[in-house]
C-alpha cells in the first residue's frame, strides 16, 4: 500500500520523462488527501485514428493505472472530433482526415481493448467523447479560442517549424489541433494529463487555455515513446515493428523474444510493475543468462493481457520449438493438390509471406524448410506429400494435407 505522498510521487514519477511540474502534483495529492480522499481527474486523449491498440499505447494506460489505485479516476476521452483534424504530433505531412465511419468503427473497439489495463469500474473510469463539446461550438467561439494562441507559439512546435522551414505545407486547421485538445481540459477540468513526449505541445497547451478560463492548470506527466520491434522506429502498426494487445499468448510471447537488447530495460520499466533492483539483477548477464531475461519479459507481457497460466503455455512451447529445434503441437493445414509445386507459389498459398517478393528473400536467407530439409533455390518444385511440415521464418509453421 502506498500511503506517503513521497511514495505516491516515486510511483507515478517511475519511467517518466517530464513532469510538469512535480512540486504541483504533490501539492494536488496532498489537497486530494486533506479533503478525504478527492479524486484527481486524471484524462488520457486517444484519437481512434486505427482499430488497434498495441505495447506502445499501454505505456501511457499504465500510467493512468497506477493513478487509478491511487484512488483517483481516469477520464479517457475518445477524440472522434480531433481525429476529424488528425493529430499533427510527429508527422511531415497534414494526415489524412478520416470518415465518420471509420472514427466510429475504430472507436467501437478502444474501451474494450483499454479495459484490458485501465481499472473499468464507473467510479474509477469516465469515457467520454470530445464531440459532446467541440461540435457544440459556435464559428464565433472557434475564434475565441483561437485568440488565445499566437501563429509565433504554434511554430514553436517542431514538427510545424520543420515543415514550415521546409516549405511543406501546413493546414490551417493543424493549428487546431493543439487547441481542441487544450479545449478538452477545460471541459472536463483535468487535474492531471499523460500523454507521450510527442504530445507535450499539445497538453502545455491545456494548462494555458485552463489557466485562462480561471481553472487550475493541471499537471502534465509525460511518458516516452515505446521503440518498436525493429529497435530504431517508435512502435507503430503501420511500421510494423509492434506487438498488439490482441495477438495471440504464442505470437505476443514469440514478438517479444524478438525485442533487442539495447531495449530490455526500457521495456521492462515501462511495462511491468517489476522494482528496479530486479530489473537491474534481470539484466545482469553475470546473474541472469540474457535469453532467461527475455523469457521472463516475454511471460510478463503475455500474462498482462491473457493470464498467467497462458503466458506459461507460450513460453513453454516457444523453448520447445526454437530451443529444442522441435515443431509445434498445432499448426494450421495447408491443402494442396497432388504432385509438385513450385516453392514460391506453396508459400505465397499459405499466406506465410506478405508477397511473392518476401517469399523469394526468405527462400534465398535459408529461412524455408519442408520436413526441416531447408529450401535455398527460388524455382524449386517440391514433391509434396501428406503431412510434410512447412517451416517459413521463424515461427510459421504448416501441416501439408493433400486434397
Amino acid at each position: 500500500m502506498v500511503e506517503s505522498i513521497e511514495q505516491q510521487i516515486e510511483l507515478l514519477s517511475r519511467g517518466t520523462e517530464a513532469i510538469y511540474n512535480v512540486a504541483e502534483l504533490a501539492e494536488r495529492l496532498r489537497q486530494a488527501a486533506a479533503k478525504g480522499g478527492k479524486q484527481l481527474r486524471v484524462k488520457l486523449g486517444m484519437d481512434p485514428t486505427a482499430p488497434d491498440i498495441h505495447l506502445g499505447h499501454t505505456v501511457v494506460l499504465r500510467k493512468m493505472r497506477q493513478f487509478q489505485d491511487l484512488g483517483h479516476k481516469a477520464v479517457l476521452i475518445i477524440g472522434d472530433y480531433t481525429a476529424r483534424v488528425g493529430d499533427p504530433s510527429g508527422q511531415n505531412t497534414t494526415r489524412p482526415i478520416l470518415t465518420d465511419e471509420q472514427i466510429q468503427a475504430n472507436a467501437r473497439t478502444y474501451f474494450e481493448q483499454a479495459g484490458k489495463v485501465l481499472d473499468t469500474d464507473p467510479s474509477r473510469l469516465e469515457i467520454r467523447y470530445n464531440g459532446e463539446w467541440l461540435a457544440k461550438l459556435s464559428f464565433a467561439d472557434v475564434i475565441r479560442l483561437t485568440a488565445q494562441m499566437t501563429v509565433a507559439r504554434m511554430l514553436e512546435r517542431d514538427t510545424f517549424e520543420l515543415r514550415y522551414k521546409a516549405g511543406v505545407p501546413i493546414g490551417v486547421h493543424e493549428f487546431l489541433y493543439p487547441l481542441m485538445q487544450g479545449y478538452d481540459s477545460v471541459c472536463i477540468q483535468a487535474d492531471v494529463e499523460l500523454g507521450g513526449t510527442d504530445q507535450t505541445f499539445n497538453n502545455l497547451v491545456g494548462r494555458q487555455l485552463q489557466a485562462n478560463a480561471g481553472q487550475p492548470s493541471q499537471i502534465v506527466v509525460i511518458m516516452p515513446i515505446l521503440v518498436g520491434l525493429d529497435g530504431e522506429m517508435k512502435m507503430s502498426k503501420s511500421k510494423g515493428n509492434y506487438i498488439a494487445i490482441t495477438d495471440t499468448p504464442k505470437d505476443m510471447f514469440g514478438k517479444a523474444m524478438s525485442i533487442p537488447d539495447k531495449l530490455m530495460d526500457n521495456y521492462f520499466t515501462l511495462l511491468t510493475e517489476l522494482p528496479r533492483p530486479k530489473i537491474d539483477a534481470l539484466l545482469d548477464s553475470r546473474r541472469t543468462h540474457p535469453r532467461d531475461a527475455k523469457i521472463e519479459l516475454g511471460k510478463r507481457i503475455v500474462a498482462a493481457f491473457h493470464g498467467e497460466g497462458a503466458a506459461a503455455a507460450a513460453a513453454e512451447e516457444f523453448i520447445r520449438v526454437f530451443s529444442q529445434r522441435e515443431v509445434p503441437a498445432e499448426m494450421p493445414e495447408i491443402a494442396v493438390a497432388t504432385g509438385a509445386l513450385n516453392i514460391i507459389d506453396l508459400i505465397e498459398k499459405t499466406g506465410f509471406a506478405k508477397s511473392r517478393g518476401e517469399a523469394k528473400r526468405l527462400v534465398q536467407q535459408n529461412a524455408v524448410s519442408l520436413d526441416d530439409q531447408a529450401i535455398a533455390d527460388i524455382n524449386a518444385s517440391v514433391e509434396l506429400r501428406d503431412g510434410q511440415v512447412l517451416r517459413v521464418g521463424k515461427r510459421r509453421f504448416g501441416r501439408i494435407t493433400l486434397q
